[in-house]
């Protein structure tokens, strides 16, 4: 049920592997406070935090993107654009149903977890490759 990070997560850029430890553990967070289902308030909070980490995380990534003229770079917004669009939806969701429901806490594990495992291990490993590459280029 709780997110981990594995070896399979790593990129090998420092920076990103550090923040997908922290957008991690904000996950297990919003999960933590979802186990008490009449927590509106707490899973709301924890929602926030995440939103709020998640926002910064994106920001640096495609900073970093923009640092290194990555070709994907538009593509790799859209995929954050979906995720922020996910937590937009899971506030709604909180809201409607009065506290974090069964439904709720499967679209956090399928719809933002699972979503971050894909992400991390295709389109954010594809960034540190590329920047691996370009620092390393003379190496090669």
């Amino acid at each position: 049920m709780y997110a981990e990070f594995t070896d399979d997560l790593i990129t090998g850029n420092e920076m990103i592997d550090s923040q997908h430890k922290e957008l991690i553990s904000k996950i297990n967070d919003l999960l933590k406070s979802c186990e008490e289902r009449s927590n509106q308030s707490g899973a709301a909070r924890m929602l926030n935090f995440l939103a709020d980490y998640t926002d910064y995380h994106f920001r640096e990534e495609e900073e970093l993107q923009a640092s290194i003229n990555y070709p994907g770079i538009n593509e790799h917004k859209e995929k954050h654009k979906e995720l922020r669009n996910t937590v937009q939806e899971l506030h709604e969701m909180l809201m409607e149903e009065e506290g974090p429901t069964d439904a709720f806490v499967e679209k956090v594990s399928e719809k933002v977890r699972d979503w971050l495992y894909y992400h991390i291990q295709t389109f954010d490993r594809s960034v540190a490759e590329f920047k691996f590459m370009r620092d390393n280029a003379e190496r090669i």
